[in-house]
């Protein structure tokens, strides 16, 4: 009788080290992709001075070889426009350089905002925190204690969200620790997770993790960073489809990026697509006034106009709300799509 092997199934660390084995060199990413580094890089190489490079290999994969002007590497890619002092563009755009205790903003009257680690898988251009000063902001249980005390202490507080960098480069020990106590706070009810990591690195949605999520009495949403179509995979899709089985909420957020997702037929794909991976569209943001990436900028009529013709193209529900955050005020900024 012959002997089956039976493949070895994934570590639960795998994630791990596909987060040690990035790319870091703009020149490596563009010889990965059979892209010609001198007509694309020119200045733009040493913009990672600026902000660094960092691409996962699992998303490099579903770049298109051989296309300079592909949207997953636009995200990611440094740029010479990078170094362009626009007017109206700051290093804190959303006025977050603050708060109430180390790593956690009160910006709302009933949620606040940890930002449980400062690092992220992928390096994305237009990040609106590329400046955030993350070393005054560690992301350790010490002050992650401090602000499960002052959580305690607010009982108008009934939503949590864990943000970053990137929440999930906590470990699932670590997230087990913090969710444990936040939990153990009767007025809390609800704990919303803001992560690119599933999509950049599906490995990440762990047994271990998905066990915590499905397994906490707080109500659980994930919200995804997706912004184009093509950044769907399967792995991505399997990995939501556990998590949904064990009760948790999928959303995503995507922003508005010109030369990504600047168009009707672009987000009407992507959203069919988040839909089919059991992932609602939840917000299409415009681009926060970042220093940097002011060349990722579409104005708000061009953005009104394109959502307008979404809405002809897909079903209301898989149009997300179009909407900007403005500093010091108390919710996120509806764009009218009926003003001219």
């Amino acid at each position: 009788m012959a002997h089956i092997v039976t493949p070895n199934p994934p570590s639960r660390e795998d994630w791990l080290l596909q987060l040690a084995d990035v790319i870091t060199d703009p020149e490596e990413l563009l010889h990965l992709l059979n892209v010609d580094p001198d007509e694309v890089l020119r200045a733009g190489y040493d913009a990672r001075r600026l902000f660094a490079l960092r691409v996962p290999r699992a998303f490099a994969a579903r770049m298109e070889k051989g296309n300079p002007h592909d949207p997953l590497l636009r995200q990611v890619l440094t740029a010479r426009e990078e170094f362009i002092e626009a007017p109206g563009f700051s290093t804190d755009p959303l006025e977050e350089q603050h708060s109430v205790v180390p790593g956690l903003l009160h910006k709302y009257r009933n949620r606040a905002l940890l930002m449980v680690k400062g690092g992220c898988a992928v390096n994305c251009r237009y990040c609106f925190r590329r400046h955030f000063p993350y070393a005054e902001n560690p992301g350790n249980k010490r002050s992650w204690q401090a602000a499960v005390d002052y959580i305690a202490q607010r009982p108008e507080l009934d939503e949590i969200i864990f943000s970053g960098g990137d929440p999930l480069m906590a470990r699932d020990a670590e997230l087990a620790w913090l969710i444990e106590r936040l939990a153990a706070i009767p007025h809390l009810k609800r704990l919303r997770i803001h992560s690119r990591l599933p999509i950049v690195i599906p490995a990440r949605i762990t047994d271990m993790l998905t066990e915590l999520l499905g397994g906490t009495r707080l109500q659980v949403l994930l919200v995804n960073h997706i912004n184009h179509a093509r950044e769907i995979d399967d792995d991505f899709r399997v990995a939501m489809a556990r998590l949904k089985r064990v009760g948790v909420t999928l959303l995503n957020q995507s922003v508005l990026l010109r030369g990504v997702n600047d168009s009707a037929p672009a987000l009407a794909e992507l959203s069919n697509a988040l839909f089919d991976a059991g992932v609602m569209p939840y917000y299409l943001h415009v681009l926060d006034r970042v220093q940097g990436a002011a060349h990722f900028m579409v104005d708000d009529e061009t953005a009104r106009r394109i959502v307008r013709e979404l809405l002809t193209r897909v079903s209301g529900y898989l149009v997300p709300r179009l909407t900007r955050e403005i500093g010091g005020e108390p919710s996120k900024t509806p764009l009218d799509l009926h003003l001219p």
